[in-house]
């Protein structure tokens, strides 16, 4: 019977879950209202549509944090061809948006595959690495046949072309085959071999590098590739200390280009100031540090890479964005995880939590077990 019981959840990082999220809908309203008035006559058109996607995300988080994490090790290979078969049909016949072809039309509503395929590459890598324990360091039968998988993966979505979630993809790859216990030398040899087709593709096409280098002096095209980030940097200045308050900001009157997608986080520091920016990351390093809590303390070397390939996942996505949006490092579209409107980034960002906490709950339940059996 004692083995059937399941352990607590992380009661914590469920708290911050849902903070991030609750607070990702309040600003989404904030930064969307006056442009869902002017298109759809509607101020709450966007909230809502995020909403909805929230419910969602919400019951399969915590229909997932019911799941052994086990079950999705045999889940792998499926959820991997899925993922395949969504990046083809999607360069077939999905919906081409600002010149990118990365959504499908499902009821009405826009799903992205390669979201998806972030969480099945991570489930995959985990299974097979973990399968396989010591041959990983092996480089023709365990590196090669999981090397030949993630180029195939990487080439379908830069093909959309989709660079900063390729960025993504190859570096949460990165982590995973590090903690399966790569060998390093094969790690090199992996690096030097990707690092010149991701600068290749950075440098093929010339709007692309441009927003991979217009951070660097935006005032040289004020009116063009650096227009973004400077209406960026003046919502931050903006904003100062303690910003100008909920709903008040003046940047994403149409000054702001994706003020509520990927640029939420300038419209945070505007009407929130820098004390609300600091809070917000605060509770994303908090949320980074109970996920990883939980990975670490896995008594499964499939939850350990499991858990930590999530993390890194909403990790590099945090970073990536946050870095982009204060001039930090280049403009890559990718969302701010929880807090960005778009239904596939929430939902993917919620069954991600819903697997962590189901690593914590079996975490839980082995300690108390383990305690149990120490004290008869």
């Amino acid at each position: 019977m004692s083995g059937k019981i399941r352990g607590r959840p992380d009661f914590l990082l469920l708290f911050l879950t849902i903070l991030l999220v609750g607070n990702g809908l309040i600003m989404i309203f904030s930064a969307s209202s006056h442009m869902a008035l002017i298109e759809h006559d509607n101020p709450w058109y966007y909230v809502m549509k995020q909403g909805v996607f929230a419910l969602i995300g919400l019951f399969v988080m915590f229909t997932f944090m019911g799941i052994p994490f086990t079950w999705w090790k045999k889940a792998a290979p499926k959820l991997l061809l899925f993922s395949l078969l969504a990046l083809i049909l999607v360069l077939i016949g999905g919906v081409n948006i600002n010149g990118a072809r990365r959504w499908l039309v499902l009821g009405g509503f826009n799903f992205q595959p390669a979201e998806f395929t972030k969480l099945s590459i991570i489930v995959y890598l985990s299974a097979i690495i973990s399968k396989k324990g010591e041959r990983i360091r092996e480089f023709r039968r365990g590196l090669l046949p999981i090397l030949v998988m993630i180029v195939i993966i990487l080439l379908l979505v830069i093909k959309q072309p989709d660079f900063g979630t390729m960025l993504i993809l190859f570096f949460i790859a990165v982590a995973i085959l590090l903690i399966g216990g790569i060998d390093l030398r094969h790690l090199v040899i992996l690096s030097l071999g990707f690092i010149p087709i991701i600068i290749y593709f950075a440098f093929s096409k010339s709007y692309r590098l441009q927003r991979l280098t217009s951070f660097l002096n935006p005032m040289d095209s004020p009116q063009g590739s650096g227009y973004q980030l400077i209406q960026s940097l003046y919502a931050l200045g903006h904003g100062g200390l303690t910003g100008v308050g909920i709903g008040q900001s003046v940047q994403k009157l149409f000054y702001l280009p994706e003020a509520h997608t990927d640029f939420i986080f300038a419209v945070v520091g505007e009407e929130l100031g820098f004390v609300g920016t600091a809070l917000l990351i605060l509770m994303f390093f908090l949320f980074i540090w109970r996920g990883f809590t939980a990975a670490i303390r896995s008594y499964d070397p499939f939850g350990i890479m499991l858990g930590i390939g999530i993390i890194m996942m909403i990790f590099i996505q945090f970073l990536l964005n946050v870095g982009a949006v204060t001039g930090i490092l280049p403009i890559t579209g990718v969302p701010l995880p929880f807090t960005s409107y778009g239904g596939s980034s929430l939902v993917l960002c919620l069954a991600s939590t819903g697997i962590l906490l189901s690593i914590s709950r079996d975490n839980n339940r082995r300690r108390q077990e383990a305690t149990r059996n120490s004290t008869k």
